[in-house]
């Protein structure tokens, strides 16, 4: 599922990721960018779906309710929270693959794109820039997902439900190990969001 070289998808261009975020819901938008800054505090080459799951259960009463249990939650962010103390300080040396999008080394790929200023920078300061990091393949296929979820309900942006849904139906990515970890089954979550209307 992870690999120790660095690498990123083929499609993960800046303009790729500008593309996709312009088509983001604001409270998604905001749940990127505290999944872009948790990844950059906690020093991870790239934000993860871990970072995205973190993000989006703090994000509002919405995502919440999809758990249909706060102990559900409590028991998700309270092994979230570990990840920076534990669990997750194996992930840092590694990128994570579900092999949903095809890959590619690239070497300075983050660097290169904030020196691009690309729009995914949004709130970030220049003197930061270079620090940012880019999306893991499995945060670029869920992204994708969550738009199809959304086109396929009629709707032009993707909201958070959208994006809690194409996580949980990735059994290969960091937020699905947190969910069963923490006792969650990401089967009902991944059912959160019709994708018809």
């Amino acid at each position: 599922m992870c690999s120790s070289t660095p690498r990123v998808p083929q499609r993960q261009s800046a303009d790729h990721r500008s593309a996709i975020e312009a088509r983001l819901s604001v409270e998604l938008a905001s749940v990127l960018v505290g999944a872009r800054r948790r990844a950059a505090r906690g020093g991870d080459r790239q934000i993860d779906t871990a970072h995205l799951l973190h993000s989006l259960v703090e994000s509002g009463p919405d995502v919440r309710a999809a758990f249909g249990d706060g102990r559900q939650v409590a028991r998700v962010l309270g092994y979230l929270v570990q990840r920076s103390i534990g669990y997750g300080l194996r992930w840092q040396a590694s990128v994570e693959d579900s092999g949903a999008v095809p890959v590619v080394t690239v070497e300075g790929a983050e660097r290169e794109d904030a020196s691009r200023g690309d729009a995914s920078l949004r709130g970030v300061s220049w003197e930061d820039a270079s620090q940012v990091p880019a999306w893991s393949p499995a945060v670029a296929a869920a992204m994708e997902g969550a738009l199809a979820r959304a086109e396929a309900r009629g709707d032009v942006r993707a909201d958070a439900l959208d994006l809690l849904a194409a996580l949980a139906a990735d059994p290969r990515c960091r937020a699905v190990e947190v969910l069963t970890r923490a006792g969650v089954d990401p089967e009902p979550l991944a059912a959160a969001v019709p994708r018809t209307p």
